[in-house]
């Protein structure tokens, strides 16, 4: 496989990841396994990749204030255990069933991403006692909507476990699971959407890098393939940032369902022997 065709497959995964909080990874594995590759070592130069795209787009959000800094210090406590258990896991399994857990998790992903799509998002009325003693409320300044969002994290307790599925998804499918992390920002938390998907593109680094760990151990890293693959996630992901702070929290998450759709359909497909 080329430098150049790597190159340019990262930075669209990049572009994808840091728009969306998923990371690069539900681009980039259902890519090199169409060209051939062992989907261990998709998995494996994946991961490799997430964590680059946290480290392209994660700061920018955070000189931006959006991302909450607190959030994420809490629930990576969690994912990093998950991931480690995770990738243990991908490397002992076999091979079909890997492709058909990816796309059940992205379309389980889309089917409660699309449940909520008309509603918009909805201050947390009351914050628990744990969170609240967590300190889990920020504010950030909202360019399309031109105005100071302030908000307050709730359920914190329900939050931190549910992320060690988060993070065990994140090391046995390479992906950063930044879907399932939003989703539970989203959803459990009562976070607004664009904190959501800067909070994830933080975490994802930090659990990426757990299970990246195990897959290092394992053999299963090529230098020469991680190479382009991470200075095309840098460069996408920065062209995804400079556009994220400038959409509305509506078209971030309909952009996230389109992607979620497209990639969980045609990965469950593979895994069935439909497309091969």
């Amino acid at each position: 496989m080329s430098f150049e065709l790597l190159f340019l497959i990262s930075v669209v995964a990049g572009f994808i990841g840091a728009m969306s909080g998923m990371g690069g990874g539900v681009v980039l594995i259902p890519a090199l396994t169409l060209m051939g590759m062992d989907i261990k070592h998709a998995i494996a130069i994946s991961i490799v990749s997430v964590i680059a795209t946290s480290s392209g787009s994660a700061s920018a959000y955070v000189r931006d204030h959006i991302t909450n800094l607190k959030v994420a210090m809490f629930l990576e406590m969690f994912t990093i255990l998950g991931a480690l258990v995770g990738a243990a896991i991908t490397v002992a399994s076999a091979q079909r069933p890997l492709f058909i857990v990816f796309g059940l998790v992205l379309l389980g992903s889309w089917a409660a991403l699309f449940l909520q799509r008309h509603e918009g998002w909805t201050p947390v009325a009351h914050q628990d006692a744990f969170s609240k003693w967590l300190q889990l409320e920020g504010k950030y300044y909202d360019q399309a909507a031109g105005e100071t969002i302030e908000y307050r994290g709730a359920r914190a307790y329900f939050g931190g476990p549910l992320m060690f599925g988060a993070g065990l998804i994140a090391g046995l499918l390479g992906i950063g699971a930044g879907a399932v992390k939003v989703l539970i920002h989203d959803l459990v938390m009562g976070l607004p959407p664009k904190v959501s998907t800067t909070t994830s593109n933080l975490i994802i680094g930090i659990t990426a890098l757990a299970g990246a760990s195990v897959y290092l151990a394992a053999g299963l890293i090529d230098p020469g393939l991680a190479a382009p693959v991470i200075l095309g996630i840098l460069v996408g992901a920065f062209i995804g940032t400079r556009l994220l702070v400038r959409l509305t929290n509506q078209k971030v998450r309909h952009f996230f369902l389109v992607v979620l759709a497209i990639l969980g359909i045609e990965m469950i497909l593979r895994g069935i022997g439909v497309i091969q």
